[in-house]
């Protein structure tokens, strides 16, 4: 392995590895034979019908093929929506990371598994499957010397990185469950997510690098850990030479893992047992911690990554996807490994140090299928034609679009531009909680029409339904309401960890026997699907979720803010961005150091995306007589509806209406006179 694949500290003790050849690998306990996931045989409109109708015979036999199980399942599947019980594949055992690198490195063990795309531009590593295994197997071994047992959660707070990937594949194959939280997140968030799982280690890297710029990891950690009691080690690895602060806690992984064998014995896993904790924010202020479990979800990540993408083998797949989400889970890591491919890791920025980093890689690492978010083509677009068209991109098949839905200036650019028209563009539509991608244009019927910024068509065994207020299914074509989901599949999301209740509250309770997505959704006369966005108070700034309740408390901890509410707008290059109304003490002296206080201050407990991008002085609130905060009468004042207010009759005085209209009539003459 490269002297610098996995952290400059790694490669120099893992460059020895070359001379550990396959015979020292662990053979895993084989019941079948697997191979890339297969649609069952027949048409496309016979299989879709199938996994909606006898969803056992469809997910049956290819959990079954797709799948290395150490011991049969005996039961497809135990699902009902009015419980919130789901199962799928009841008895199975299996390891997740024999099933992403064992069973490869068997057939071919020098096939590239990840090219990390350093931020130093120019400077990709290789990394083979054989390599992925024998680091990941030092890493197990050293997370169980220091005491890390089947059950125990682990944080990863890292960013993108072969020793992430391994870390996530260590954890699995030892029974651990990992916690990866975005390496962009503050102290307070970072705890947050420690202490609701109850973490044992917390494995980072001493600095980050991202766009040219050192993040500083290690002190936050440092930070954070001061409210976690419940950490033991700190495993540090270096992505750089600089020394930081080493404390009791803490652990030098590489010196470690020096010390480790290159085998690891995998812990034979039930189907339901939970492989990882993913946070999420909701429409309240603490995060959900979601569980996903070993079979269901690794055969949903790794059907849909194949199909929806066009994935053949050799291909090179572009997901350009932080593993600090759920993206870079199912389409950077278990997807794509679970099916042998090569995976790209991208560790930089769109635009560093140029707006043609990405098609740059593309042209150099022969990029298949390239997979973003719509808030950096957004961003891309507004630079010359000429940062795409330089570069050789004849190599891409599949280009796809994830986090939000895609405007059609973005759509036409990447279809028209970056695939110069010939490429399959695939709009895909998903969440946290569904493990993998529902609704997208493909797979389909051959040749089938694809339609702009539209998602289209539903996955096999994904059977959505439209909703009217009143809980009604909304029939035919040409209709729009809130999407529902009315069958269980093996990639959703099982519970909130350690509150099933809240999990049965959030996406069972508003429409009994549906899952309800949050989002609401357009269906065609020809049965297509569009989705119009969030229904419940969530905003989505550049592909990340974050609640509004959750940007509101971090503001009302200012001690000269007693009520505040947030709402999301749209944003050219964000796609959404939160503005927040406050109401200000009386006594306050400077109101824009307290402005600037309080944006400091959501950056530092939640992430510098969650700041809002404007905030409004106010003297009060729009509130009912019951004292709830309408939000809606302040989204439509915001995006210039002031006249289709709605009713307005229910306000404990109507009269605030009038005010905070004048008070953002006043903050935009003012913003505009600035500019």
């Amino acid at each position: 392995m490269a002297a610098r694949c996995l952290g400059r500290g790694v490669g120099r003790l893992l460059g020895g590895l070359r001379g550990v050849g396959v015979r020292a690998l662990a053979a895993p306990r084989l019941w079948s034979s697997a191979s890339a996931p297969a649609a069952p045989p027949g048409s496309y409109q016979e299989r879709i019908k199938l996994a909606a109708r006898e969803p056992a015979a469809f997910w049956g036999p290819l959990a079954r093929d797709a799948l290395v199980w150490d011991t049969p399942y005996h039961t497809v599947s135990d699902c009902d929506f009015r419980s919130g019980r789901i199962s799928w594949f009841l008895g199975g055992q299996l390891n997740v990371s024999v099933n992403c690198l064992d069973q490869h490195v068997q057939k071919s063990p020098e096939s590239i598994a990840l090219i990390w795309e350093r931020d130093e531009p120019g400077t990709e590593v290789k990394i083979t499957y054989r390599e992925l295994l024998e680091t990941t197997c030092r890493l197990a071994n050293t997370l169980k010397r220091y005491g890390v047992r089947r059950g125990d959660r682990v944080a990863i707070y890292m960013p993108v990185s072969p020793l992430a990937v391994a870390a996530m594949l260590a954890c699995a194959r030892i029974g651990a469950i990992h916690n990866v939280i975005f390496a962009g997140f503050s102290v307070g968030s970072l705890a947050g997510r420690i202490n609701d799982a109850q973490c044992k280690v917390v494995i980072t890297f001493n600095q980050g690098l991202r766009g040219g710029r050192v993040v500083q990891l290690k002190k936050i950690v440092d930070e954070a850990i001061k409210i976690c009691p419940s950490v033991q080690h700190v495993l540090v690895a270096h992505r750089t030479d600089n020394k930081v602060h080493m404390g009791d806690l803490d652990v030098s992984l590489e010196q470690e893992m020096a010390k480790e064998e290159p085998v690891c014995a995998p812990e034979s896993m039930g189907s339901e047992d939970t492989l990882f904790l993913l946070y999420t924010s909701g429409s309240t202020g603490k995060p959900k911690g979601l569980v996903h479990t070993q079979a269901g979800y690794l055969l949903y990540a790794a059907l849909t990554h194949r199909l929806v993408f066009d994935y053949r083998p050799g291909d090179v797949f572009g997901c350009v996807a932080d593993i600090g989400w759920i993206t870079g889970h199912s389409y950077v890591v278990y997807g794509p490994l679970c099916n042998g491919a090569t995976s790209v890791l991208f560790e930089s920025t769109p635009v560093y140090p140029n707006a043609g980093r990405y098609w740059e890689m593309v042209q150099r690492l022969k990029i298949n299928q390239f997979y973003g978010a719509p808030t950096a083509y957004r961003l891309l677009l507004k630079f010359e034609d000429s940062w795409v068209k330089k570069y050789d991109r004849s190599s891409l098949r599949t280009l796809g679009s994830v986090g939000e839905p895609i405007n059609h200036e973005a759509w036409e650019w990447l279809h028209r531009v970056v695939g110069d028209g010939r490429c399959t563009l695939v709009d895909t539509w998903w969440q946290t909680e569904t493990g993998g991608i529902c609704i997208s244009p493909r797979p389909s019927e051959e040749g089938a029409e694809i339609l702009p910024c539209m998602a289209m068509r539903p996955l096999f065994g994904i059977v959505p339904v439209l909703m009217d207020e009143k809980g009604n299914v909304l029939e035919g074509g040409d209709v729009s309401g809130a999407l529902c989901l009315s069958q269980a599949w093996p990639g959703m999301a099982r519970t909130i960890y350690r509150d099933h209740q809240r999990f049965l509250d959030v996406y069972f309770e508003t429409y009994p026997g549906y899952y309800f997505t949050g989002d609401g959704a357009y269906r065609t006369e020809e049965g297509y699907y569009e989705i119009t966005g969030r229904m419940d108070d969530v905003i989505n700034i550049s592909g990340h979720r974050v609640g509004t309740a959750e940007i509101e408390d971090a503001l009302a901890d200012h001690p000269a803010v007693p009520e505040t509410a947030v709402i999301g707008y749209p944003h050219d290059i964000k796609g959404e961005a939160a503005f927040a109304f406050i109401v200000l003490k009386d006594d306050v002296g400077d109101v824009d150091v307290v402005v600037k206080e309080l944006r400091l201050g959501v950056a530092d407990k939640i992430a510098k995306y969650a700041v809002p991008d404007q905030v409004l002085v106010v003297k009060r609130l729009p509130k009912t007589r019951s004292g709830k905060v309408m939000r809606r009468l302040l989204r439509k004042i915001v995006m210039g509806r002031a006249q289709d207010l709605g009713d307005t009759t229910t306000l404990e005085d109507p009269g605030v209406v009038t005010e905070i209209l004048s008070a953002y009539q006043e903050y935009k003459d003012k913003r505009g006179c600035a500019k």
